[in-house]
């Protein structure tokens, strides 16, 4: 019978080597003469390599063409792959909400690939399946985007599918109310999310609720409940036009010839004239006051600071692009670094300018946990008035550096370039926009940062809203005098819960 283990006698045997091994390499041993000195390392191993100049980005050349029923044509051709991307994108978005019916942009968008006059929902996801694509239907503050991505081998019925779902909704009654439901029950879940509540209560306390901006782009459980799909047809009549859509198409393909593809496609849509697009108007900013709005029991708190800020259409855009890198557009920025890496109070603090077509709000924010609320703030408020100082130079390089060189990764695929072109089209933006961005952020100078910071970012006018447990935020929050506290309800904020199954006639 075969031994199963090696006899005592073996194991040494075999150990033996493995142990003299061992022994000689730990005993001491001459150094090599040419580690002897560091004079005999080559110069070009103990110098750390300069960074070179990037690369300017130059990106394919867009065409443009303008169909005969008004729709603006704008393609690159991509053709590393045979892909393309598609964006049909429409100036209108939750700013063109009517008041009381708040979320009717974001509900027509998603209830446009849910049936049509030719599918149904069913055949519309049967079809995309089938055909290898991916279509989808959004809409933001100021615009409404259509997106297919393709196989060009399949472009022409992808792109009749895509015009089917954008010419022909029906918005049937059963898809209208199931969606309805479904974002309903969506409302009711945010009653337990401080953060979607702070941005709600953000909104409202920079805003108010009369203006575009202080309202929720998704809705409120009152206005969605009163929707109906009348609205929604409305909605649709009034502002999906050709002549005020653009179709941005990337990939694989010749300008002329996706022109004549997508003339056969969109054939059926008419234009007509459309609203003009909404600018919602600038607010002024208060004396900085706080808002705590009471989420008992929460162990962390969500913290929004901010004022109103500026559009897109800024002069100052590239300065406050800077600006906010340094403060908390990165994760190396001011604000993650202090709040995060140096304090523990968080797992991320940021900030950012969202600029929209009106004046957009600044906006810093974390979530904290709830011991620490009151020296988050402080952390908050020292980095708010430290950036209007001058910023060091080495600094401020890293922040250029960090957005230039971060730029070919943002255009890697046609999808990429589809997305960045949403804003060039939706802003009025010259085509060629991206071939003078790294220019324009490396003219930025320190005098430029400082300026903005002072103009924009101003500590004595803050919006300041913390959601979280009020026994125990509320004094430390008081005994920081940062302004007047207001103290808030989560149904102040959101408005009374539904009762259950309640909802509007479609």
């Amino acid at each position: 019978m075969r031994a199963l283990l090696p006899p005592a006698a073996a194991l040494l045997a075999l150990a033996a080597p493995a142990a003299a091994a061992s022994a000689q390499a730990a005993a001491p041993t001459a150094a090599p003469a040419a580690a002897a000195s560091a004079d005999s390392v080559p110069a070009w191993r103990r110098t750390r390599p300069a960074l070179g100049p990037a690369p300017e980005l130059r990106l394919p050349p867009a065409a443009e063409r303008r169909l005969p029923n008004g729709m603006r044509l704008v393609v690159v051709a991509q053709r590393e792959l045979p892909l393309a991307d598609v964006a049909l994108v429409l100036p209108a978005g939750s700013e063109a909400d009517p008041a009381g019916r708040e979320g009717l942009a974001t509900l027509t968008a998603a209830l446009l690939d849910e049936g049509t006059s030719t599918r149904t929902s069913l055949q519309i996801a049967d079809q995309t399946s089938f055909l290898g694509v991916q279509l989808g239907t959004s809409a933001g503050w100021d615009q409404t985007q259509v997106t297919l991505h393709a196989p060009v081998a399949q472009l022409d019925s992808a792109l009749a599918l895509m015009a089917d779902v954008v010419v022909r909704p029906s918005f049937p009654v059963r898809e209208f109310e199931r969606v309805r439901r479904e974002r309903l029950t969506g409302l009711v879940q945010v009653r337990d999310r401080g953060p979607a509540i702070a941005e709600r209560a953000f909104a409202q306390a920079l805003y108010g609720t009369a203006h575009p901006y202080g309202r929720p782009g998704g809705g409120t459980e009152a206005s969605t409940r009163a929707v109906t799909r009348a609205d929604v047809q409305r909605f649709y009549a009034e502002h999906y036009r050709p002549n005020a859509a653009t179709l941005v198409v990337v990939g694989d393909v010749d300008a002329d010839d996706v022109a004549r593809r997508v003339e056969r496609a969109f054939a059926g849509w008419s234009p007509a004239q459309v609203p003009a697009p909404v600018t919602p108007p600038a607010v002024g900013a208060r004396p900085t006051a706080v808002t705590l709005v009471d989420k008992p029991g929460a162990p962390q708190s969500s913290v929004r600071i901010g004022l109103p800020g500026v559009a897109r259409s800024t002069p100052d855009y590239f300065p406050l692009l800077v600006l906010n890198t340094v403060l908390g557009g990165s994760f190396t920025s001011r604000l993650n670094q202090n709040l995060r890496e140096a304090r523990g109070y968080t797992y991320g603090a940021g900030s950012r300018f969202a600029m929209r077509r009106g004046a957009g709000p600044f906006l810093a924010s974390a979530e904290v946990t709830g011991a620490k609320t009151d020296s988050a703030l402080v952390e908050f408020m020292k980095e708010l008035r430290a950036i209007a100082d001058t910023v060091p130079a080495a600094e401020l390089e890293k922040a250029k550096q960090y957005l230039v060189l971060q730029m070919p990764g943002e255009f890697e695929t046609t999808g990429d370039i589809a997305g960045q072109l949403l804003p060039v089209v939706t802003y009025g933006l010259p085509l060629d926009y991206y071939n003078g961005y790294a220019r324009s952020v490396r003219a930025v100078t320190q005098a430029d940062v400082q300026r903005v910071a002072r103009r924009y970012v101003d500590p004595a006018r803050l919006a300041v809203v913390v959601v979280g447990d009020q026994k125990t935020v509320e004094p430390t929050l008081r005994a920081l005098n940062l302004g007047p506290v207001t103290v808030r309800r989560v149904e102040d904020v959101l408005g009374s819960a539904a009762p259950a199954g309640a909802a509007g006639g479609g």
